[in-house]
């Protein structure tokens, strides 16, 4: 029995400095710092930090186009309604003057300068009057209320009638003349 104990007492000294020198030589094998599953982890965590803060400040971009766009619409006309004010004012003066006016010429004459006034302010800002009397009937700028039989033959698909005046904004057409056509 002395002999088993030993051989077991020296069985196992043995197999721990096995199992050192193993651990020893894992331990060598594996690098220092950071493993390649590391590295990748973090870099992914970067560029999803990076995604989140791009995708943010596009929104934020989005938001504030969208809100400056609103603003914008608002206030789009201000220059125009600005415009219009003092010819409000000339309107208001004229409606007060009706009322204690004996002379009918004064007061056609005070309408017609607000009118020219009004008139004015508009081309200032981009309205031009269509003339479409006497002209080829043309349905992208002219809407034709009705045909008559024109007076003469030259005026056959002509417009003999303005019922309604046509305006230009620019370049594009702000309003459809409404007219009467010859056939």
């Amino acid at each position: 029995m002395l002999k088993k104990k030993h051989t077991e007492n020296t069985e196992t000294p043995e197999e721990g400095v096995i199992d050192e020198n193993i651990q020893g030589t894992e331990a060598d094998a594996t690098p220092k710092g950071p493993s390649a599953d590391d590295k990748l982890k973090e870099e992914l965590v970067a560029a999803n930090d990076k995604y989140l803060r791009l995708f943010a400040e596009f929104d934020n971009f989005r938001r504030r186009t969208v809100r400056e766009r609103e603003e914008a619409r608002k206030t789009e006309g201000k220059d125009v309604i600005i415009a219009m004010l003092p010819i409000m004012d000339d309107f208001e003066r004229a409606i007060r003057s009706m009322d204690n006016a004996t002379d009918v010429a004064a007061i056609k004459t005070g309408i017609e300068l607000i009118y020219n006034k009004l008139s004015n302010t508009l081309t200032q800002k981009g309205l031009k009057p269509m003339d479409a009397l006497g002209e080829t009937f043309d349905a992208d700028i002219h809407e034709a209320i009705t045909n008559v039989p024109a007076p003469t033959d030259d005026l056959k698909g002509k417009v003999i009638d303005v019922m309604e005046k046509g305006y230009y904004l620019g370049d594009k057409v702000a309003r459809f003349a409404k007219v009467i056509v010859g056939s």
